[in-house]
C-alpha cells in the first residue's frame, strides 16, 4: 500500500478493522498521506458472512457512496466482498476505476467468483484500468485484452541489492530445506514432509523449516511426529518478516509443490531473492520465473518425485549453486518500485492525466 500511496497525493483507504489482535509478523500501514476510513468488519464468516452482508451494505452504504463521490479515482482490490462492492459503487459513479485482482486468476469455482470474473472482463478498459496477478506467455482473459498481468512482491529495489544470499550447500553439510506458504491442503505441504524420511534413508543430515499459518498446521505437526522426524521438521507459524528472510538466507533449497493454481507467489520470489534454487510444481507464472537454470518444475507432486528431485540435485552442488545465482539476479526484475511504476504508467495512459 506505501507504494500505491506513492502514485497519488493522497490516497484515502476505507477498509474493515478485525476485532481480533493483528496476527504475528503484521505490519503497520505506513505510506504517503495516507489516511485511514475505518468501517466495522462484516459478522461471521463464509456463508455466515455472506448472510450478513446485506444488512452491513444498508448501515455502511452512505459512507462508502460519500467516500467514493469525494474520490478523484477509486482502487478496488478484489477478490473480498467489500472490494467488490466499492467496485460497482464507484463504476455506477463512473469514477476512473483502477481493479486489482490480488487472488489466483484462473477458472472460477465459486458462484461468487464467476460473478466476479464476469464483471471484471466486461468492465476492464477504457478508464477502468485492470490488473490480475500472476504472469505467463498468455493473457489472462481471452475476452478483454484489457486486463494486464501484474507481478507481486514486497522488496525493494534497495532490499533486493543489500538482501543477505545464501551460501551454497556443500556435501558433508545438513541440508536445510525451508518452504513458506499457508498450510492448506493445497499447499501440499505434507509432501514436503513425507520426502524427509525417503531422503533420511540415504544417509542425508537434513532440515525442513516450514514457515506460515493455516488449518493444515496442526496436522502436519501430528505427522511428523508420527514419522519421529521432529528432529528435522520445525514448523514455526507466522514469524515477522525479517525472521524469513534470515532464514530463507541460511538456507539451501526452497521447496514449493503447490497443488492449486498460483497467482504470483511471493515466496518463490523472496526465496528466489536470496539466492536459493527453487523446486516447485509447474503451474501458473513458476515456470516462467524459474526458467533458464533458476530452478527445477516438478512433474509429479508426491513425496517420492520429490525426494528423487532433491536427492539429483544435489549430487551436482555446482549446479545448485549457479541456479541459486540466476535465481537472485532474476528477482531483481521484480522490485516493489518497478511494480508501482508499472502501474502508474498504465493509470496515466489510461486516464490521461500525470501522477505524482
Amino acid at each position: 500500500m506505501r507504494a500505491i500511496s506513492e502514485i497519488f497525493e493522497e490516497t484515502q483507504l476505507v477498509i474493515t478493522l478485525k476485532d481480533t489482535s493483528p496476527p504475528p509478523g503484521a505490519m503497520a500501514l505506513t505510506g504517503n498521506n495516507l489516511i485511514i476510513s475505518p468501517l466495522k468488519e462484516p459478522k461471521g464468516r463464509d456463508t455466515n458472512r455472506k448472510l450478513h452482508l446485506p444488512l452491513w451494505f444498508l448501515r455502511n452504504l452512505q459512507e462508502l457512496w460519500h467516500q467514493i463521490k469525494k474520490a478523484d479515482a477509486v482502487h478496488a482490490l478484489v477478490p473480498g466482498d467489500v472490494g467488490f462492492i466499492g467496485l460497482i459503487l464507484a463504476y455506477i459513479q463512473q469514477k476512473p476505476l483502477f481493479i486489482r485482482h490480488c487472488g489466483t486468476w484462473g477458472s472460477p469455482v465459486t458462484i461468487w467468483d464467476k460473478i466476479l470474473f464476469w464483471v471484471i472482463e466486461h468492465i476492464a478498459g477504457g478508464k477502468t484500468v485492470t490488473f490480475a496477478t500472476g504472469g505467463g506467455l498468455n493473457p489472462p482473459s481471452v475476452k478483454n485484452p484489457n486486463i494486464k498481468w501484474v507481478h507481486s512482491t514486497s522488496l525493494t529495489e534497495e532490499q533486493l541489492n543489500s538482501i543477505k544470499t545464501a551460501k551454497p550447500w556443500k556435501p558433508g553439510e545438513t541440508l536445510r530445506l525451508v518452504t513458506v506458504a499457508r498450510l492448506s491442503k493445497g499447499k501440499n505441504i505434507k509432501t514436503v514432509i513425507e520426502s524427509i524420511p525417503l531422503l533420511l534413508l540415504q544417509g542425508l543430515d537434513i532440515r525442513l523449516d516450514v514457515i506460515g499459518d493455516g488449518p493444515e498446521k496442526a496436522s502436519l505437526v501430528s505427522l511428523s511426529e508420527a514419522l519421529n522426524i521432529t528432529e528435522q521438521v520445525f514448523v514455526l507459524g507466522n514469524i515477522p518478516h525479517s525472521d524469513v528472510l534470515n532464514i530463507l538466507s541460511k538456507s539451501h533449497l526452497f521447496v514449493f509443490p503447490t497443488l492449486v493454481k498460483e497467482g504470483f507467489p511471493k515466496a518463490v520470489l523472496e526465496a528466489m531473492a536470496c539466492g536459493l534454487p527453487v523446486i516447485a510444481t509447474e503451474v501458473s507464472v513458476l515456470p516462467k520465473l524459474l526458467g533458464n537454470g533458476r530452478g527445477i518444475l516438478l512433474h509429479k507432486t508426491d513425496a517420492q518425485e520429490l525426494s528423487k528431485v532433491i536427492s539429483d540435485i544435489i549430487t551436482d552442488p555446482s549446479r545448485m549453486a549457479r541456479m541459486g545465482k540466476k535465481a537472485h539476479e532474476a528477482a531483481k526484475a521484480y522490485s516493489l518500485e518497478k511494480w508501482r511504476d508499472l502501474i502508474k504508467s498504465e493509470l496515466e495512459r489510461a486516464w490521461k492525466i500525470p501522477l505524482s
